[in-house]
């Protein structure tokens, strides 16, 4: 596998996990936000990744490696959190209130995740760049 193609892969994983942070970030900013009815809460949201494969013949030997691709970003389908809340302005006839289906906890577990494997990326590159330098300099004695 190409220096090219390590770098190409570590680019393609640290820009899904910029995905999946701003995502956790716009669940965790509304997940207070209260609504009147389902139809105007806010619903949390989860990115899809899919793998690209791509090969690389070398003679007799395959390598192959996969890019990461953000195919979507979807809402989640669990259920809204109903709260009864008369004295909210928002409370509707019963009044009930909407709130998102978000979980702060999972929300800030995923975040510590989507962070770590950006900086895994970040090191990967990092290792890259280093491997790079050190061929050049084979070159030199």
């Amino acid at each position: 596998m190409s220096f090219k193609q390590i770098t190409q892969i570590a680019g393609s994983a640290m820009s899904a996990q910029t995905v999946r942070l701003n995502t956790i970030a716009s669940n965790l900013a509304n997940a207070q936000s209260a609504a009147a009815t389902p139809e105007t809460t806010y619903h949390a949201r989860k990115p899809v990744f899919a793998a690209l494969a791509a090969q690389a013949g070398l003679g007799e030997q395959q390598l192959s490696g996969s890019r990461v691709q953000v195919l979507d970003v979807v809402e989640s389908q669990e259920p809204l959190r109903k709260a009864y809340e008369p004295e909210n302005p928002l409370a509707n006839a019963q009044g009930e209130v909407y709130y998102p289906n978000v979980n702060p906890v999972a929300e800030m577990t995923d975040m510590l995740s989507a962070s770590r494997a950006f900086e895994t990326n970040v090191e990967v590159l990092s290792r890259v760049k280093s491997m790079q330098n050190a061929l050049l300099r084979l070159g030199e004695a």
